[in-house]
């Protein structure tokens, strides 16, 4: 009896299990990149503020957008506008530590000016039909961001701790 039972459990089972409908295929789509018309033929300029101007400051850059306009730049791509890291920071004469060693992405490099300059800076290149890009790498950070609370969110060595990108020697990052 037991073994009957079992036998009409299974068998409704997989009538059950027959009778479910189907799943949908998902149509795949070819993915393919539309560039806005104003892009096709933009001119990019890469801005680097800590060496743009002697001053290396928001403020400064800002007083040069008439004359890239009139170059006929259209886009401007500002390298990371972030606080750096302090921890592990690469820092000689020449350099005050990579761009990319960002100690904390919602705010702006004192060095650089104040998050108002800042606005300011991005408002007067808008108003002369500037577009901007910030460059924002988030594959790596300071060894002092708050992410870092998160050690999920990076690599790690086997023992536990932040590991820093392989292949590279960029010790001021993880």
């Amino acid at each position: 009896m037991l073994k009957r039972t079992l036998l009409l459990s299974i068998f409704v089972a997989s009538v059950f299990a027959a009778c479910s409908p189907a799943e949908k295929p998902v149509e795949k789509k070819p993915s393919q990149v539309v560039h806005p018309e104003w892009s096709k033929n933009a001119n990019i300029y890469e801005v680097n503020i800590r060496q743009y101007s002697e001053e290396g400051t928001f403020k400064a850059f800002q007083e040069d957008l008439p004359r890239l306009k009139e170059m006929g730049v259209k886009i401007l791509w500002l390298m990371p506008i972030h606080p750096i890291g302090k921890i592990n920071r690469k820092e000689t004469e020449e350099s005050r530590g990579s761009y990319y060693s960002v100690a904390d992405y919602k705010k702006v490099n004192p060095n650089f000016g104040t998050e108002e300059d800042f606005k300011n800076l991005v408002d007067a290149a808008h108003e002369q039909g500037f577009k901007l890009i910030i460059d924002w790498v988030a594959n790596h950070s300071a060894w002092d961001n708050p992410w870092t609370e998160n050690k999920d969110w990076y690599e790690l060595t086997e023992d536990g701790n932040f590991m820093p990108p392989r292949g590279t020697d960029w010790s001021d990052v993880i």
